[in-house]
């Protein structure tokens, strides 16, 4: 996978990242919820099948392709932000 190129602010800041000047303000409570989290959102357990239209997993492939992540990964945390109400559908609420 090649390198995304970087602007100059990006750049400054990777390098900033890498030199060590960050420090995390996370609290080690914080921390174990998000490796909770993060552990029982990878949990991957189950299989399911579904059919989609080709313009939708096309486009769902593309974002996935933007986001660096496979297009499997990107829907399963589309379904998983779902079903815990950290994605709303719009139409729903009117």
């Amino acid at each position: 996978m090649a390198k995304p190129k970087l602007d100059k602010e990006e750049k400054e800041i990777l390098e900033a990242f890498e030199a060590g000047e960050f420090k995390s303000i996370m609290t080690p409570a914080r921390k174990k919820a998000v490796q909770a989290a993060a552990e029982e959102t990878l949990k991957k357990d189950k299989r399911i099948n579904i059919r989609i239209s080709g313009r939708d997993l096309v486009a769902l492939q593309r974002r996935a392709a933007k986001e660096g992540v496979p297009y499997q990964t990107l829907v399963s945390s589309i379904l998983h932000k779902y079903v815990s109400g950290n994605l709303q559908d719009k139409m729903a609420d009117k």
